[in-house]
């Protein structure tokens, strides 16, 4: 069982900037796909990143809101995936989860606990 702990969220001022964290509990140098989803209040979860390895080439992918604000990074030395995220705008308020799908088949099968980001002037 993978333990995916969150951290990084909080509150900030419209146009500004926070990296969320994501430490797993075991390598993460082979799994398939690392992402993080968030949901808003009233909304469902959501994917708005993702990065996910076949063949040993690397695939970055974007959900349309976020796409040129956001940049999923991993460092599998370290077993932690990253989420900068830029120019934030109310509409990024959300709790963030941080997922890993141990196999392109299995899918995201395990989530962290989550991490409050909320925009607001």
């Amino acid at each position: 069982q993978v333990q995916l702990v969150e951290s990084g969220g909080g509150l900030v001022q419209p146009g500004e900037s926070l990296r969320l964290s994501c430490v797993a509990s075991e390598s993460i140098a082979n799994v398939y796909g690392l992402g993080w989803y968030r949901q808003a209040p009233g909304k469902s979860r959501i994917l708005v990143a993702a990065s996910t390895t076949l063949g040993g080439n690397e695939r970055k992918s974007y959900a349309d809101p976020v796409k040129g604000r956001f940049t999923i990074s991993r460092d599998n030395a370290e077993n932690t995936v990253y989420l900068q995220m830029n120019r934030l705008n109310p509409d990024d308020t959300a709790v963030y989860f941080c997922a890993l799908a141990p196999t392109v088949t299995r899918g995201y099968t395990y989530f962290g606990q989550g991490t409050q980001v909320t925009v607001s002037s």
